[in-house]
Order: C-alpha cells, then structure tokens, then sequence
C-alpha cells in the first residue's frame, strides 16, 4: 500500500481465543480494505472464491460503485467521457493519468498512425488458421505471435519500451481485428489509412475492397463506433484485467499478456455476453414469441441474456449511452430487420414489467451493442474481437501501472480438499 492510502484504523479478529488486529487501508473512494497478511504468519489464508471482495492491486485508473451506477475512468465520469470525448482521448487518459491537451492529443494520434501497419509476413501466419476459425481464435494466436515480429522494445524494466509498446498495441489492434475477419471472409486484407479516425478506419478495413475504390465509411457507423469502443474501454479489475496483470507479473512480455487477456475475454460469461444477446434473439425467432420468452424467464426455465449486470446493483452507466447510440443509429438509418425489432419488443417489456424493473434486470451494455454492431453489419462472430480491440487500451494501462511500481509475481492460494498424502501401491496390488 502506498504512504498516502495507509490509516490508523484496524479491525480485531479473533480466532480460536486469540485475537489479532489487521490494518484498513482506505482509498480515495470505495470500501476500505482489511491487510489480512499478517493471518500467514499464525498459519491462517482468506477463502474467497471468484475473489468477490479481495482487493488484488492497488490501481489509480478506473473506480465502479455498482450500486450507486457510476464508473469513473481517472475520476472521469463514462458518461461525460462518451459524450465529449474520441476513444483515444480516453485511451490516452488511462494511460497517462488526464486528457490530453491540444499538443498532447496531436502528438498521441500521430503516433497512432504511425504504427498502425503490421509486418507483412504476419499474412503467412493468417494462413495457417483454417478459414472457418473464429475470429476471436485468430486474435489469440497472431497477439501472442507480435513479440516475434517485433523483438524490440521488450525489455519491460524500462519505461520507455513500456510506452512505445503500448502505442503500438493500440495502433495495431484495429488492424488485426480487421485482417482476421477479411481472412474469414476469404477478402484480401485492406490496409489502414492515416487519413482516417480510429474508428473510421477500422471500418475502413472491415468493409472496403479493392474492387470498391470508392468506399466512404459512413459517419453514423463511425460515430457509434467510437462510442462503443469508449464505453468498453476498460472495467477495473474484471476477468480479463486480472489475467493480464497475473500473466504481466511474471515478467512475460506485453503481447503474451494481451493474449492471455483476449483469452479471457472469450469466456461467455465475460466479453462473450453481446454476442449470446444476438444467438437468444435467433432462439426467440419472431416478436410474436416474445411475451412468451420473458414469461419462461420469470419461471426461470431460461436465462435472459444482456439485462442485469454482475457489479451494477441498479444500472449499468454505460447501457444509458449505449441506448441513446442506439436509438441514434436504428433512427437515421432506417433500418427494418425482424432481429433489431424483437430486441426493441424485449427492452420494452423489461422497462415496465414490475417483475424486471424490481429485480434491476435493466438492458445491459452488451444488449445495445450487440443491436448497433448488427445494425452496422458487424457479424456476430466479431463482436468479441471488437470489445479485445476496445479493452486493449484499459488492459495495457494496467499493465503499466503494475510495471511503474513495485510488485510482486501473482499466487493465489487455495483450500485442498483432496486426498492426505499415501503411498504408492504397485498397479498388481491395486483394488
């Protein structure tokens, strides 16, 4: 804990007739904490599955209040954030600390630019995935591959590798995300422009051909987009987060973290969420099944996925955003799909339906970015990869952090339950 978190205050805890007294460590806002390290020392560890209220790291980057709805990015409210500011900003934020000045978001963008071409042998490596993988394995795999396309840079003692390696990951991520789904799509791959946004140019690099020399990416599409990327950008200390960080604390380079962090990420339970939002709307098939669906949902004979949310006790800050994109993009576009219209039929049944409304099951984030993104035509299997793009940036400000400061490798410990030690018998003498 650093000097300026540490406080006088200590709570006494008695076991087996002995009490100790444990430091609280408070921090500028959220729940104090209990220091139980000196527990080791009489022989004790906390039991806390899934770590639900274990406090891993100290971070200045991003605070959530689940019950209260409110999400801070270096003390910046996400709606404030989505609002006013391009994902950049915010990535150069969670890195540096504040938003950047004029000077400052120049110079950032730039170096964005700079980078954002991947060495070309990379295409070989695309060919060794079967042009049925999924996209999300693609990223796993040619993340993981970037420490052996750029050696330099990897000394992660030092802070200037540090940050030359985290504007390259930004930079390059877009593209990758964009390579693996034209290598799904058996296109050839559409390199980025300089002219373009961030935003602009990965849609630039999804949807163009060379067939098409006139593709102009559409604003609308390119507005949500960056929101979406804003809004996902990081989370405090989820799954993903603290892979990279357990994985970043062994010393492993930063590509090899990120990899792992995408690996995570694919979990169902975590960056998978909007896409299972799209495969439950196949599964209801047609508005006219959709009062029946909510009802097997309260007999909870199935599960609704992309309302509700883990930390937000009340709602998610950024599912009200996210609806407002999402009006804004059904709205100018004009789309008509059978899909976006059930979904609309199951927000509407959730926001005035007593049994949701007292239960907090409110549209989520991934509920209305998973309309947009199909809303853009952005298939389903890329939904993920986009959440890893927009991630990367809370995930290498992570690591950063970690790396700018002491720390120790992770070692999480367990309770066994298994066997005592035994004996080895002889395979002739086992029963």
């Amino acid at each position: 804990m650093s000097e300026n978190k540490a406080t006088e205050k200590k709570v006494t805890l008695s076991v087996n007739g002995k009490e100790y007294e444990l430091p609280v460590h408070e921090g500028t806002l959220g729940n104090p904490v209990v220091e139980t390290k000196a527990l080791q020392d009489e022989g004790f560890w906390s039991f806390d599955p899934g770590f639900m209220v274990t406090a891993s790291t100290e971070s200045k980057i991003t605070f959530i209040d689940g019950d209260k709805g409110i999400l801070l990015h270096r003390g910046y409210p996400i709606e404030q954030l989505a609002g006013n500011a391009e994902y950049l900003e915010v990535a150069y934020a969670l890195i540096h600390g504040d938003l950047p000045n004029a000077e400052q978001k120049a110079d950032f963008y730039n170096k964005i630019r700079k980078h954002s071409m991947v060495n070309d042998q990379l295409r070989k490596f695309f060919e060794g995935f079967r042009r049925d993988a999924h996209p999300m394995a693609i990223m796993v795999g040619v993340m993981g591959a970037l420490s052996a396309f750029y050696h330099n840079n990897l000394d992660v003692s030092k802070q200037d590798h540090r940050e030359y390696t985290a504007i390259r990951l930004i930079s390059k991520v877009p593209t990758i995300a964009a390579m693996s789904y034209k290598y799904s799509q058996g296109q050839p791959f559409t390199y980025p422009r300089n002219d373009l946004s961030y935003a602009e140019n990965f849609l630039y690099m999804m949807f163009a051909t060379p067939a098409d020399v006139n593709y102009k990416v559409n604003p609308i599409h390119a507005k949500a987009m960056d929101k979406i990327f804003t809004l996902h950008a990081d989370h405090e200390q989820n799954a993903s987060t603290s892979t990279v960080r357990l994985v970043g604390s062994t010393g492993a380079n930063p590509y090899a973290c990120i990899s792992a962090g995408i690996a995570a990420l694919w979990g169902p339970a975590h960056g998978g969420a909007n896409e299972a939002v799209l495969k439950m709307l196949d599964e209801i098939g047609s508005v006219e099944h959709v009062e029946e669906f909510m009802e097997k949902v309260k007999r909870k004979e199935v599960k609704l996925m992309g309302f509700g949310h883990r930390v937000y006790k009340n709602f998610d800050p950024r599912a009200k955003v996210m609806k407002e994109t999402c009006d804004e993009v059904l709205g100018e576009l004009g789309i008509k799909d059978p899909q976006l219209e059930l979904a609309m039929k199951l927000e509407q049944i959730a926001l005035s339906d007593t049994y949701f409304k007292e239960r907090n099951l409110y549209p989520n984030v991934d509920f209305y970015s998973g309309i947009i993104l199909k809303a853009i035509g952005i298939p389903t299997s890329m939904f993920t990869v986009i959440f890893a793009l927009a991630r990367t940036s809370g995930w290498i400000s992570h690591w950063l952090e970690m790396h700018a400061a002491p720390h120790k490798i992770g070692r999480p410990r367990q309770l066994y339950t298994g066997e005592k030690q035994r004996d080895f018998v002889a395979v002739d003498k086992r029963k």
